[in-house]
C-alpha cells in the first residue's frame, strides 16, 4: 500500500510543478493556477508544536489520551491589488468588482510633468477566498494532522467597489491618529530609507513610485481590515472561532509572520512566502495588477476523547 501512495504524491507533486512553471508567465491568474501554487511546502511551514490530552470516557470507564499538536498556514485568501477598475487578474472573479456608478474608473495621478514622480497612486483590492479547497487539504494530510483554516473558497470578503467611502475618500479613517502619526504602522522603514507606506489610512489612494511597493501596501491593508471585528468598512469579517483542540490564527500584522505572511501569485508566481518588506525582485505588472495568498497560522490536535485537558507546548 505504502508504495502506490507514495507514487500518488509524488504524481501530484510532479503535476504542481508543471503546473507553477507554466503559470509563471501568464498574465493573469485562473482557478487551476491558484490551486496549484497552494501545494507549497514553504508557505506550509508544518511543525509540531506539543501534546494535547483528553478525557476518553466509555461504559468500561475513563482514561486520559494524548494527540500530536501542529501548527501550519493555510492559505485563507486571495487578496488582489490592481489599477483598473473591473479587472481583477484571477479572471474568473471579475464579473464580482465591475465598475458601479460609485466606483469607476481607476489607476495614477498625474500632473504631466515628466519630471515629477511623486504620483498618487490607487489600486482597488478584493479578497476572496483561495479556491484550494481539498486538494490542499490532502496535501496538508501528507504531513501529518491538518488544521482548518478561516476560508470559505470564493468568498468575497472585501470588495472594494461596495467600499467606496472608506476606499475611495478614506472616511474616517484619515484622522486616526494612525494615519497622522509618523512611524506609526508603517510597512518598512524610514531610517534606512526603505519606506513602502503606512497601513493607515486602510483605503485605495498612497504617494509611492514603485507600482508593486504600492499594490503591496494596498494589500497588507486589505489583509489587516478582514482580520479584524468591526472595522469602518464594508467587509466580511475573516476569522474562525477556537474551540477545544484548535487555536485560529489572529490579526494580522505588518512585517509579523507569526500573524500571516504572503505568496506572490502576478506578475511573479511564487512557490515561497514573506512578509513586506523584502528584498526580494520585484517585478512591475504592465497594467498594474498584483495578486498574492495570504497565508495564516492554525494549530490544532486530533480529538481523542469528549472533554479536552489542556495542551503542553514544546520549545
Amino acid at each position: 500500500m505504502k508504495p502506490r501512495i507514495t507514487r500518488l504524491r509524488r504524481l501530484r507533486r510532479g503535476l504542481t510543478a508543471a503546473l507553477l512553471g507554466a503559470a509563471t508567465s501568464a498574465a493573469a491568474l485562473d482557478t487551476a493556477t491558484l490551486t496549484a501554487s497552494a501545494l507549497s511546502p514553504d508557505c506550509l511551514s508544518y511543525r509540531v508544536t506539543g501534546v494535547c490530552y483528553w478525557l476518553y470516557c466509555s461504559a468500561f470507564g475513563c482514561s486520559v489520551r494524548a494527540s500530536v499538536k501542529v501548527q501550519h498556514y493555510v492559505p485563507d485568501a486571495v487578496v488582489a491589488s490592481y489599477a483598473n477598475t473591473g479587472e481583477n487578474p484571477w479572471v474568473e472573479m471579475r464579473p464580482m468588482s465591475q465598475p458601479i456608478p460609485s466606483a469607476q474608473a481607476g489607476g495614477d495621478g498625474t500632473t504631466s510633468e515628466v519630471h515629477e514622480n511623486d504620483l498618487a497612486k490607487f489600486k482597488n483590492a478584493d479578497v476572496i477566498g483561495h479556491p484550494t479547497g481539498s486538494v490542499f487539504n490532502d496535501f496538508a494530510a501528507d504531513f501529518g494532522p491538518a488544521c482548518q483554516g478561516a476560508g470559505i473558497a470564493f468568498m468575497p470578503y472585501l470588495l472594494s467597489i461596495l467600499d467606496t467611502l472608506a476606499w475611495r475618500h478614506n472616511l474616517p479613517e484619515t484622522v486616526y491618529p494612525e494615519a497622522l502619526t509618523p512611524g506609526m504602522r508603517e510597512i518598512g522603514t524610514r531610517d534606512g530609507l526603505d519606506l513602502w507606506g503606512s497601513v493607515y489610512p486602510r483605503g485605495g489612494f498612497l504617494h509611492q513610485t514603485d507600482d508593486h511597493k504600492a499594490a503591496a501596501v494596498v494589500a497588507q491593508r486589505a489583509g489587516d481590515i478582514v482580520t479584524r471585528e468591526g472595522q469602518p468598512h464594508v467587509y466580511q469579517p475573516l476569522l474562525a472561532e477556537s474551540r477545544d483542540g484548535y487555536w485560529p490564527a489572529e490579526a494580522l500584522i505588518e512585517s509579523d509572520a507569526s500573524t500571516g505572511k504572503w505568496q506572490e501569485l502576478t506578475p511573479h508566481l511564487s512557490s515561497t512566502c514573506m512578509t513586506f518588506p523584502h528584498d526580494n525582485p520585484r517585478a512591475q505588472a504592465q497594467r498594474g495588477d498584483y495578486a498574492w495568498a495570504l497565508w495564516r497560522p492554525y494549530e490544532c490536535c486530533q480529538r481523542r476523547g469528549q472533554v479536552f485537558l489542556g495542551s503542553v507546548d514544546i520549545d
